[in-house]
């Protein structure tokens, strides 16, 4: 399984007061009409609050950019509720007409730096405008998960279930007089996109007790398995030390809950030098034109900007 570099395709210039740095997880949009690929990432503000930004790129080529935005997507949430300190982006799919963005509110704390909890806003015209589901989150905390949700990945089965495989906190742990969350990658289901169903269910688990992170699912059903990548890391230096900073993982699963991890099997590392020589993370795969793409973000949990790969088969 190995992946060709292609290269950075944006960062943010600071040029826009609400995007001054960052352009973290990206997620595509593929639109065959047009032949183009909608880009959604999280941008922060000059207060370094998360706003979801878009951009448009030629689908042959995604270095080439056709399109850019002048103002977030998405407006931060009122005072008080789940999403008033930040708005990242983590899934979009399309359902009868309309486009699912699931997205991550976040909160700041006292005895942690941060909560999040999972949103959702919709679209019906095409990805040209959003609008929030609710000003309450989809999820958040309950008896079975005490910390926090993140990311998702959501599919839609043959069967019309809503497929969910999401970032779960599991713990926070003082790691060098910092407070550090673990999470892992859990599933959960639906039959509408808006009420899960979840059981706590574990698809991706740790490895060891120094890895701490786990995130970012992506997930493809083909020849009859459901085939995952995912962003891991270690608890310690992570942000610092290329030897625990994120790497991209794989795995696989004939029932898409209970994933077999083959992380060795993901021929893509950090490079020499530049914007993904210290950490490679969140990847989004995806089909295009006969092409298996991964957009991911490199150096800075997306401060270097996003690139993408192209997955050559052996």
């Amino acid at each position: 399984m190995k992946w060709i570099k292609k290269g950075l395709i944006y960062k943010p210039t600071g040029e826009k007061d609400w995007s001054k740095t960052h352009a973290q997880v990206p997620i595509v949009d593929f639109n065959s009409s047009k032949n183009t690929l909608n880009i959604y990432f999280s941008t922060r503000d000059e207060y370094g609050r998360s706003l979801p930004d878009v951009i448009t790129v030629d689908a042959d080529n995604p270095k080439t950019i056709l399109a850019t935005n002048n103002q977030p997507i998405l407006k931060l949430g009122k005072k008080g509720t789940f999403d008033d300190c930040g708005v990242m982006p983590s899934w979009i799919i399309e359902h009868q007409g309309k486009k699912y963005l699931y997205y991550i509110g976040w909160n700041i704390r006292n005895t942690i730096p941060y909560h999040n909890a999972v949103g959702l806003a919709i679209s019906e015209d095409g990805g040209k405008s959003f609008h929030k589901f609710s000003e309450g989150p989809l999820w958040d905390r309950d008896y079975r998960e005490p910390h926090y949700s993140g990311t998702s990945c959501v599919i839609i089965d043959s069967n019309g279930i809503w497929r969910n495989w999401y970032l779960s906190c599991t713990e926070w742990r003082n790691v060098k007089d910092k407070m550090e969350p673990r999470y892992h990658i859990k599933y959960a289901e639906s039959f509408d996109g808006i009420d899960w169903i979840r059981k706590g269910k574990v698809s991706i688990d740790y490895k060891s007790e120094e890895e701490a992170g786990i995130v970012k699912a992506s997930v493809i059903f083909e020849d009859s398995i459901y085939k995952m990548w995912y962003a891991y890391r270690n608890f310690t230096d992570y942000r610092i030390d290329v030897n625990n900073s994120y790497r991209i993982g794989y795995a696989e699963s004939s029932d898409g809950i209970d994933f077999k991890r083959m992380d060795h099997l993901v021929d893509l590392d950090v490079s020499e030098s530049g914007w993904d020589s210290l950490m490679i993370s969140y990847p989004h795969v995806i089909d295009v034109n006969k092409q298996r793409l991964m957009f991911y973000n490199g150096n800075g949990f997306g401060q270097s900007g996003f690139g993408y790969a192209e997955l050559k088969f052996q």
